[in-house]
C-alpha cells in the first residue's frame, strides 16, 4: 500500500507517461546503493513504453553508470541540472549523443565563491564532458579523474556546471557564504552536503525536461516528477505530479503535490508501483 492516489487525469503507464527521476537520495542512496526493488520497478515501467527520464544534478560521466546499473539504454537523461541533455542509443559507440549543452563564462562565479569559501574545493565541467578540479575531492565522490589545474584555469572554461565542495563545512554554512557572495546570472542549488551546483542563468532540470516532454509530444498534464532535493523544485512544479522523497526537508516537500516514503524505504519504488498499478 503507498500513502497516496495516483491522480485521475495522469495517463496509465504507456507511451503517454513521462516520468522525471532525480538520482542521489531517489532512485540512489546518499551511500550510492541502489535496490532490487527500485530496478525492477524501473524496468517494470519502462517496459510499457513509458518515458523514464533519469534527471540529476550529476554530469554525464556520473550519471550514465546509473543508466547502465537501471538498464535504461533508450530515451533520455537530463544531467547537470539541465545544461546537458543526452539521447540515449546503445548502438552508438558511448551510448549516446549530446543534444544539448548550455555553457557560461564561470569566472565571476567562482572569485566570488572564492572570496567567500577561500578553503573550497571547486569542479568545473565543459560541453565536451572534461572535468576540471582545483584540488582532489574527497575519496570516492567524483567518478573517474578529473584533472587538478590552477585557479586561474578553471575561470577560462566555458563550463555547463561549477561545482564547489567544503568537506569541513555543513550544507547551512554554504547557504550563508551565498547570502554573502551575492551571485547573479546563474542558477544555482545547494546539496544535501556541503556540496553547491551552479548552472547557467535560467537552466534547470525543468527546463531541459520541458524540452525532451515537447520532442516526445506527451501531454503537460502526463508528467510525474520523483525527487529529494532543492534542485528539484522547478521540476516538482513543472510536473503535473510531484513527488518528494519522505526524507526531503520541508520546504522541498511544499513544492510537490505528495510525499512517499524514504530512500531507506524504497520510496521512489512506490511511487512508480503506483503509477504500475492503475
Amino acid at each position: 500500500m503507498t500513502p497516496f492516489t495516483v491522480p485521475h487525469h495522469l495517463p496509465t503507464a504507456g507511451p503517454d507517461l513521462l516520468v522525471a527521476l532525480d538520482v542521489d537520495g531517489t532512485l540512489l542512496s546518499h551511500l550510492g546503493d541502489v535496490t532490487p526493488r527500485v530496478v525492477d520497478a524501473v524496468a517494470a515501467l519502462a517496459a510499457t513504453g513509458a518515458h523514464l527520464v533519469v534527471a540529476t544534478g550529476r554530469g554525464v560521466v556520473a550519471t550514465t553508470p546509473v543508466l547502465d546499473v537501471l538498464d535504461l539504454l533508450h530515451g533520455y537523461s537530463v544531467c547537470s541540472n539541465g545544461a546537458m541533455t543526452l539521447k540515449l542509443d546503445p548502438s552508438l559507440e558511448r551510448g549516446f549523443e549530446i543534444l544539448e549543452a548550455v555553457t557560461f563564462h564561470p569566472e565571476a562565479t567562482l572569485r566570488r565563491l572564492r572570496r567567500v569559501l577561500p578553503e573550497a574545493l571547486f569542479l568545473v565541467e565543459d560541453a565536451h564532458m572534461d572535468r576540471l578540479v582545483s584540488a582532489p575531492f574527497p575519496d570516492g565522490e567524483l567518478h573517474g579523474e578529473p584533472r587538478v589545474v590552477d585557479f586561474e584555469e578553471l575561470c577560462q572554461v566555458s563550463a555547463t556546471r561549477v561545482t564547489l565542495r567544503a568537506p569541513d563545512l555543513e550544507a547551512a554554512h554554504i547557504q550563508e557564504a551565498l547570502d554573502q557572495a551575492g551571485l547573479h546570472g546563474v542558477s544555482y542549488a545547494v546539496g544535501w552536503t556541503a556540496w553547491l551546483d551552479v548552472a547557467p542563468e535560467g537552466v534547470t532540470k525543468a527546463s531541459a525536461l520541458e524540452r525532451v516532454r515537447e520532442h516526445l509530444g506527451v501531454s503537460p498534464f502526463a508528467t510525474v516528477a520523483v525527487g529529494d532535493g532543492a534542485n528539484d523544485h522547478e521540476m516538482f512544479n513543472w510536473a503535473s505530479w510531484g513527488v518528494a522523497m519522505g526524507q526531503a526537508t520541508d520546504q522541498t516537500k511544499a513544492h510537490a503535490n505528495d510525499v512517499t516514503g524514504t530512500v531507506a524505504e524504497d520510496g521512489v519504488a512506490w511511487v512508480l508501483e503506483a503509477l504500475l498499478g492503475r
